[in-house]
């Protein structure tokens, strides 16, 4: 029998994939879930169990969450990214950490398949294989939903035939966890104008009382929350179990797929959305206009090439060399206060602050120059202007 390595969340997808592959292609089935920090221990057990119930011939469990955070999520706090000013890309940036330690570990079982449970419709189809063509080029890749154009329904009524019990109510929404946020889909998002409504939303909303927070910044990682450092990892998790119950980062996203259709996804993303804000903050404190620009350029393409799965071009390495050379003065603290459905940037405190009274307040005095040295500068900044609005004066 061939050896396929499936990657598996345990969900109505990768469930279908199980037994297909199994009793329908007669294939040795090689289960493996990647925990990109979105799985409690209990989770990851569960799965576990569903895999070996569902006739795979062995299960692992690939904890990624520090590697995913190294690797991807700082470069995202670095860039400010925002995909179309709204989105932190948690599941675009999550697949492509899942579809590299997946042809790893094919690699490493010596597999003659992988397979996924993408659709025909969306970005992860496109993300998965070209990552598999490129690492493990040569391996067959079997994608069944995607073939076999499967509705969710057809895949319910599949299982219920095979003995796997699934309802149609829980597969009513996807949902996917992980360390950089929850997406969430379903029959509204499937729309160009109805909401997700307060049910579909994983946290509930249950502060409502303001608090203040602080967090602290290293050389641009988050290391510290309300002065306690516990590093990046756990400050983004902490800080998500304490702003998600807030409503903080619902929103939904209207992009452009890769294969070039439009798509809505919900998601919630407290902590991304905050890191990003006050990372931001802190950056326009302590680099230069010239600095900021460039990095909102080069962001907003990093961002893009990641969500489009081309995380393996070398052109990455090189924008993540600039992303973290700018990082060299972003030291410092963050004052954030939470509220219903919003948080507040209160201000910053750093050493690097070039908003220094050393040198000046804006709009009441100067110390590094006089009111001549502005006029000279003025009639010289705008010499070539001038210039042209004379010499085309006639027209």
């Amino acid at each position: 029998m061939k050896k396929v390595v499936l990657a598996f969340s345990g969900g109505l997808d990768t469930s279908f994939c199980c037994i297909y592959l199994t009793q329908d292609l007669g294939l040795e089935v090689h289960s493996v879930v990647v925990n990109t920090g979105g799985f409690s221990e209990e989770e990851i057990q569960h799965i576990e169990k569903r895999a070996y119930e569902l006739g795979v011939k062995s299960h692992t469990t690939i904890d990624e969450t520090e590697n995913y955070y190294r690797e991807t999520i700082k470069y995202l706090i670095f860039g400010n990214v925002l995909k179309n000013a709204t989105y932190p890309l948690s599941v675009s940036a999550e697949r492509v950490c899942q579809a590299t330690a997946i042809a790893n570990y094919a690699k490493k079982i010596g597999a003659e398949c992988v397979a996924h449970g993408s659709t025909g419709a969306g970005n992860d189809q496109v993300r998965f294989d070209m990552i598999f063509e490129t690492l493990i080029p040569g391996i067959e890749i079997i994608t069944p939903i995607r073939d076999l154009k499967l509705s969710r329904e057809a895949e319910i009524d599949y299982l219920n035939s095979h003995g796997v019990e699934y309802s149609a109510e829980k597969a009513k929404y996807s949902i996917n966890k992980g360390l950089w946020g929850t997406s969430v889909g379903g029959a509204e998002t499937l729309t160009s104008n109805q909401y997700l409504p307060e049910t579909a939303w994983p946290t509930a909303v249950t502060s409502t009382e303001p608090r203040q927070i602080t967090i602290d910044f290293e050389y641009g990682e988050p290391v510290a929350l309300d002065g306690e450092k516990i590093g990046s990892v756990k400050v983004i998790q902490q800080l998500q179990d304490l702003a998600q119950p807030y409503g903080i980062g619902r929103d939904i996203h209207i992009g452009d797929t890769i294969i070039g259709i439009k798509g809505r996804v919900g998601f919630e993303a407290a902590a991304p959305l905050i890191l990003i804000k006050a990372h931001h903050t802190l950056e326009k404190h302590t680099l230069t206009k010239w600095q900021l620009s460039w990095k909102d350029q080069i962001a907003a393409f990093y961002g893009n090439y990641m969500h489009e799965g081309q995380m393996h071009d070398p052109v990455m390495r090189d924008i993540e060399a600039f992303l973290q050379s700018a990082q060299s003065t972003v030291s410092g603290r963050v004052i954030v206060e939470l509220h219903p459905y919003r948080f507040v940037i209160i201000g910053i405190e750093s050493d690097h602050d070039l908003m220094s009274n050393k040198f000046g307040s804006y709009g009441e005095m100067n110390k590094g120059y006089t009111g001549d040295d502005v006029k000279g500068f003025s009639k010289i900044f705008g010499n070539q202007t001038l210039i042209w609005h004379k010499v085309n004066k006639g027209d």
